[in-house]
């Protein structure tokens, strides 16, 4: 039996009426499992900002604790205030701050630049009345000079004042836990949360690990192509890769767990069960 932990969970703004009503069809279904809190990612120079926040506002009316992703790209002081307006007015308590990407055709990338300077302009405005989660990457980011350089600017966000890390999912637990240690080495004790990818199209996540810099080992590739177009082999030996991941990494300690759901309910919930997290 695994040792019981706290989780969380991570939506996107669907872009159709039709994908908003499946949300809330998934977010209720998710919510009987007892998660901390519901993330909400934000397009690239807030994109989806709109959407963002109308998912948010129903997450909080719904007696969850909703934590809107907002990246600072392409943003102002101003608009980052505006944020924070809505976020008291709808009664968000957590904000996960983050650089964000800059769109395709935008040359200004705005008033800043990194998202510590994102972390310490929340923290100036609003002093502790936030908990800011920031992001953590256990393989490198992938636009980082060097590992040195990437551990240099997660040391930064939490000098700003982050409150705690998410990391990019992974599938070598030891690249999370040489992280941490290296991490805690360092100094550094804020809680640094592992983010959690369940498995249901290996293509897609060959695809999506290749543009967000993710490994997948070489063993689970050969597996995974061993399969062919066998949809339900693929789905069990995922959920049976990932389940061991989750295992290996609450033995190991961590605080708690975030799920990457791609706006899916039933990976996660098969997860959650086989964990025993769910209250």
């Amino acid at each position: 039996m695994s040792r019981r932990i706290p989780f969380s969970i991570e939506f996107f703004p669907p872009a159709t009426p039709e994908g908003m009503d499946k949300l809330r069809g998934v977010r209720e279904q998710l919510a009987t499992l007892g998660p901390e809190f519901f993330s909400v990612t934000y397009g690239a120079g807030g994109s989806t900002r709109d959407r963002t926040l109308q998912v948010v506002r129903e997450i909080c009316a719904a007696g969850l604790d909703a934590a809107p992703h907002l990246s600072c790209i392409g943003a102002t002081q101003a608009s980052i205030r505006d944020h924070l307006a809505e976020f008291r007015e709808i009664g968000v308590k957590r904000i996960v701050a983050l650089r964000g990407d800059l769109p395709s055709g935008m040359a200004d990338p705005g008033e800043f630049r990194y998202a510590n300077e994102l972390v310490e302009f929340i923290r100036a405005e609003s002093g502790k009345e936030f908990v800011i989660e920031v992001a953590a990457y256990p393989e490198t980011h992938p636009q980082a000079r060097s590992a040195d350089s990437d551990f240099a600017a997660f040391r930064k966000k939490v000098e700003a004042g982050a409150s705690s890390a998410i990391t990019q999912y992974f599938y070598n637990a030891d690249a999370y836990f040489y992280f941490v240690e290296s991490v805690r080495r360092a100094g550094i004790e804020t809680p640094i949360v592992p983010g959690i990818m369940p498995i249901a199209s290996f293509i897609k996540l060959a695809r999506f690990s290749e543009s967000c810099g993710a490994e997948i080992p070489q063993w689970m590739r050969r597996k995974f192509e061993g399969f062919g177009d066998d949809a339900d082999s693929i789905r069990a030996f995922g959920l049976d890769v990932v389940t061991t991941l989750c295992e290996r990494l609450i033995a190991g300690g961590v605080p708690s767990m975030h799920f990457y759901t791609l706006n899916q309910a039933a990976l996660t919930s098969e997860l959650v069960k086989r964990l025993g997290l769910a209250q």
